[in-house]
């Protein structure tokens, strides 16, 4: 079937693009139907009830996945807590810090850390920050000394 070319999908296939999307790729749906890569990618641009499919069965995979995780996080699955923060919520594991007494900048490296230290870290600061109003936008800085 590789050597033909389709110049369309039937509508039993198209309608089975989204139930593969949620598990397979765009290059993998292209060897499940025996056409080739180009081609499937050709007939995404060209009908856009294919590629709305595709895009649907791939969304509906990624909300289901994504509603597991945030009840894992909800539930205490630090690993789950940390991943969300670092994707959705703009987490970095370098925290920047501002020395207000040099005027300098330096950069602590929080990769040694366990998950576990940086969960106690955050308890530690977030009175803190809540207290003296310190709470900004994701990439602001925190500054070295805080007035006690």
């Amino acid at each position: 079937m590789r050597g033909s070319l389709p110049l369309s999908l039937s509508a039993a296939q198209i309608a089975e693009i989204e139930t593969l999307a949620a598990v397979l790729n765009a290059e993998q749906i292209a060897d499940y139907f025996g056409i080739g890569r180009t081609t499937f990618f050709a007939m995404i641009r060209r009908d856009a009830e294919i590629g709305e499919r595709y895009k649907k069965g791939k969304a509906r995979a990624v909300g289901s996945i994504a509603q597991t995780l945030i009840q894992k996080a909800r539930a205490g699955d630090t690993a789950s807590m940390i991943f969300y923060l670092k994707t959705q919520g703009g987490w970095r594991e370098t925290l920047q810090i501002e020395r207000h007494d040099e005027w300098s900048r330096e950069a602590l490296d929080l990769k040694q850390l366990s998950d576990e230290d940086l969960l106690r870290m955050m308890g530690v600061l977030q009175p803190l920050i809540e207290r003296e109003g310190l709470a900004g936008t994701p990439g602001d800085t925190i500054p070295a000394e805080v007035p006690t």
